[in-house]
């Protein structure tokens, strides 16, 4: 057995940047990250994560993996629908929920029916995981965040999403269940789109236009 380790960095300070191509002398006002409330969920899903124990089954490690990681995806679009203002962000927010609860559920069927089996190809898978896992929670922690919900879901929704998609694509590598793969194929196309549609919004909507 095996457990993610917990190393987290420092919060960014409150500091202020000067947006791009903006003349004025207010720039970026941040965020402190102790004070956001979508970086708190990522920070409490981190937590669920580490504690997790490994089975050295790369496919039920990975399932059991991603029921949390959904949830924390679920939990911030939830904080979106509430906090945010932007229509085309809202309803991302809302197809998230559909789309991961439904996968949520699929998942917890799955580990319900499965018993882990431990193998050499599992341990790999799992320190590869862990190595995502590691860079998502560096990644997070140097966002710039401003204190505007469409924003700054966008901005961490990003990185949750790449996290997702590369440990998808790894137990396309190490996995054995067909179920598994399946459902891994579907949250790499998803989510890579919707990478593409928060970058776009974001170029033209988030901090440095404002």
């Amino acid at each position: 057995m095996r457990k993610l380790g917990l190393i987290m960095l420092l919060p960014v300070a409150s500091l202020v940047f000067s947006s791009c191509g903006d003349d004025s002398d207010e720039g970026i006002m941040v965020q402190d990250h102790d004070k956001n409330e979508f970086m708190t969920i990522m920070h409490n899903m981190n937590a669920q994560m580490d504690a997790m124990q490994m089975t050295g089954d790369a496919d039920h490690d990975f399932a059991s993996m991603m029921v949390i990681h959904h949830q924390g995806a679920i939990d911030m679009a939830n904080k979106e629908l509430e906090k945010g203002n932007d229509a085309t962000i809202k309803n991302m927010a809302q197809q998230i929920i559909d789309k991961q609860t439904a996968e949520k559920a699929e998942l917890t069927s799955w580990l319900a029916s499965h018993t882990p089996t431990p193998n050499a190809e599992g341990q790999a898978f799992d320190a590869e995981m862990m190595d995502v896992m590691e860079k998502m929670k560096n990644w997070k922690d140097i966002q710039v965040l401003t204190g505007d919900a469409d924003s700054d879901f966008a901005e961490l929704m990003i990185v949750h999403h790449q996290t997702a998609t590369d440990n998808a694509s790894s137990i396309l590598h190490h996995g054995h269940h067909d179920e598994i793969k399946e459902m891994a194929k579907m949250m790499i196309e998803d989510q890579n789109k919707e990478i593409t549609d928060l970058t776009a919004w974001l170029k033209n909507n988030g901090p440095a236009n404002q």
